[in-house]
């Protein structure tokens, strides 16, 4: 898919951080594209700003997910480019003692499920209702049907303290990627996944500004945070370039996060 001017696309999350950087991108390219997120303020703004459509939509429901592609749709045909941004993090020991009072906790399962149901399944969800609608769908020139770009995170692979529910959901995207390629392989619909490291993220803006000089340090190289416009140009280039299949690429600056 050397081209996208045109050609429908869904950012979920597409509202800020990564996905905002995305539907930014996609759209500056030609792309018409729907933005996939629960903040209605940001994304009827968005939508308007870059002349797309905004869809209110909780990643974890059926119902909203099938009910937004059908509106994406509707609006601008069926996609055939789906990156997939939406997700959250969470963080809690998997059992703790407070020093204070000697008092034990464990991680909140209901914690933990969020984190599941959002980052994993969420993503899975949209994943198969878009390959779905991409079937239909006339092949390109090469066979293409369509291209999808999930996001996992570096702690997949290396999380820290805390981030168990976490890596948990962001490994399983990362697990699921080759499978999802092959099966639909036959198909000409590409799958890959971008691991992104420390970003400027409105999670990261909450931090104090030391904090998050202090993080963009313990990068090896570049030693600052990665801008979301760095994971919008990778997720264009897995777009555009055809022969990328069933790939997951740390974006990180060479960074291996540390037990804290």
């Amino acid at each position: 898919m050397k081209i996208i001017e045109g050609v429908a696309a869904v950012v979920t999350g597409g509202a800020s951080g990564l996905g905002e950087a995305t539907t930014r991108l996609l759209a500056s390219q030609g792309a018409k594209v729907a933005i996939f997120d629960l903040s209605e303020d940001r994304g009827q703004a968005l939508a308007k700003e870059i002349g797309g459509l905004f869809c209110k939509v909780d990643v974890t429901s059926d119902e909203e997910v099938d009910a937004a592609f059908v509106k994406a749709r509707e609006g601008h045909g069926q996609e055939r480019i789906l990156v997939n941004c939406a997700g959250i993090a969470n963080g809690f020991k998997t059992a703790s003692r407070n020093k204070a009072d000697g008092r034990t906790a464990r991680f909140p399962m209901k914690e933990f499920e969020r984190a599941v149901q959002i980052n994993l399944l969420g993503t899975f969800r949209c994943i198969a209702a878009s390959a779905q609608g991409m079937l239909d769908l006339e092949p390109l020139d090469d066979g293409e049907r369509g291209a999808i770009i999930c996001t996992a995170s570096v702690a997949a692979q290396d999380g820290q303290v805390g981030q168990a529910a976490y890596s948990a959901s962001k490994a399983g995207v990362l697990g699921m990627t080759l499978p999802i390629a092959r099966d639909l392989m036959g198909d000409g619909i590409r799958v890959n996944t971008i691991l992104p490291g420390l970003f400027i993220t409105p999670m990261m803006k909450g931090l104090p500004e030391n904090v998050q000089v202090s993080l963009g340090a313990s990068v090896p190289f570049p030693k600052r945070l990665g801008n979301p416009a760095e994971y919008a140009a990778l997720a264009l280039h897995m777009i555009t370039n055809g022969y990328i299949n069933g790939e997951s690429v740390r974006l990180d600056g060479a960074i291996r996060l540390a037990p804290r």
